[in-house]
C-alpha cells in the first residue's frame, strides 16, 4: 500500500471516530454526567495511545526536555479545556452543529498564523474560504429560514464549541510550528497526558469517578484511535487534502445522529455543510497553484 493510499485511510478513519465520538459522549449522558464521561474518556483514550507508542516507538516515552513547554501548552489547551469544553457543549447542542462547528478550525488557524504570527499570506481563495465557513456556521447553528430571518443563531452550547475550536487552531499551529520531529504516537500521548493527571486526580479529590456505561470506555477507545491516525495521517498526505478528507466527518455524523440519536438535520444546515464543502475547497486551493 503506498503512502497517499494509505494517508487516506488514515484520515477517513480518524474521520469516522470524530463523528462517533459525540454520539457515544450523547449516550454516556443518560447514566452520568460530562465531568465523569471526561475522566473515562481521557482515561482510556492514554491506555490505548500508550500501547499504540510502546511497540512502535524505538525512544518508547523519551522526548528532549526543550519539547516539554510545547506538550503541556497543547495538553492543558486542547484537552483540559477545549476537549472538557466541547464534551460538556454535548450536553447542550445537537451532534451535527458540534462537529461542523468543531471543524471550522482552518479560519482561526489562518487568522492566527497572519495577525498574530505574521507569518503567512492570506490570498484571495482564504478570504473566499473563510466566507463560506462563517456562512456555513451561520446556517448550521440557526437551523431554519424563520431562525435566519430573525437573527436567532444557535445557543450558548454552540458558543462553548466555537471557543474550544479556536483553543484547537492554537494548539495545532504549536504542533505544526514545534513538534514536526517528533513521534506522532508521543504528541498524541502527552497531548492527554498532563491534562489527564490535572484532572484526574481533580475528580478522585473532590468527586470520584464511576463507570456507568459501556460508552464511557468506548469514547475513550475512539478517540485514542482517532487520534493516532490523524496524527500518522498528516504525516502521509498534504494538508489540503487532509482537510478535504476531514469533510467526511459531518457526513457521517449527521447519519450516525438521525440512525441512534433521532436527530434530524434541516435543509438550512444541509446548506451549510455544502458550504463548509465550498469553504475547504477555496482554503486548499492554493496549494494546488
Amino acid at each position: 500500500m503506498n503512502r497517499k493510499t494509505l494517508g487516506v485511510l488514515s484520515i477517513l478513519g480518524a474521520s469516522i471516530m470524530w463523528a462517533i465520538e459525540p454520539i457515544f459522549a450523547k449516550l454516556s449522558y443518560q447514566t452520568t454526567d460530562f465531568l465523569n464521561t471526561f475522566a473515562t474518556r481521557t482515561i482510556f483514550c492514554l491506555a490505548i495511545i500508550s500501547i499504540y507508542v510502546f511497540f512502535t516507538n524505538k525512544k518508547k516515552f523519551i522526548v528532549k526536555r526543550e519539547y516539554l513547554p510545547k506538550l503541556i501548552y497543547v495538553s492543558l489547551v486542547a484537552t483540559l479545556f477545549a476537549d472538557l469544553m466541547y464534551i460538556y457543549a454535548l450536553t447542550k447542542v445537537s451532534v451535527i452543529n458540534a462537529v461542523l462547528i468543531g471543524h471550522m478550525q482552518p479560519i482561526f488557524i489562518i487568522l492566527i498564523g497572519f495577525f498574530v504570527l505574521k507569518q503567512d499570506k492570506i490570498t484571495k481563495f482564504d478570504y473566499y474560504g473563510i466566507l463560506f465557513m462563517i456562512l456555513a456556521g451561520v446556517l448550521v447553528t440557526a437551523k431554519t429560514l424563520e431562525n435566519l430571518l430573525m437573527l436567532k443563531f444557535g445557543t450558548i452550547g454552540d458558543l462553548y464549541v466555537l471557543f474550544a475550536t479556536i483553543a484547537w487552531a492554537t494548539t495545532a499551529i504549536v504542533a505544526r510550528k514545534y513538534l514536526k520531529e517528533l513521534h506522532a504516537g508521543l504528541i498524541a500521548f502527552y497531548r492527554f497526558l498532563f491534562a489527564g493527571i490535572i484532572f484526574i486526580i481533580y475528580m478522585i479529590a473532590f468527586k470520584g469517578i464511576e463507570i456507568t456505561s459501556i460508552y464511557q470506555v468506548l469514547i475513550g477507545i475512539v478517540i485514542g484511535i482517532g487520534t493516532i491516525l490523524y496524527y500518522e495521517g498528516i504525516k502521509l498526505i498534504k494538508a489540503a487534502q487532509v482537510s478535504a478528507f476531514e469533510l467526511s466527518t459531518p457526513f457521517f455524523a449527521a447519519i450516525l445522529g438521525y440512525l441512534i440519536l433521532g436527530e434530524y438535520i434541516t435543509l438550512v444546515q444541509f446548506i451549510g455543510i455544502l458550504f463548509l464543502i465550498k469553504g475547504i475547497y477555496f482554503l486548499s486551493k492554493k496549494e494546488n497553484l
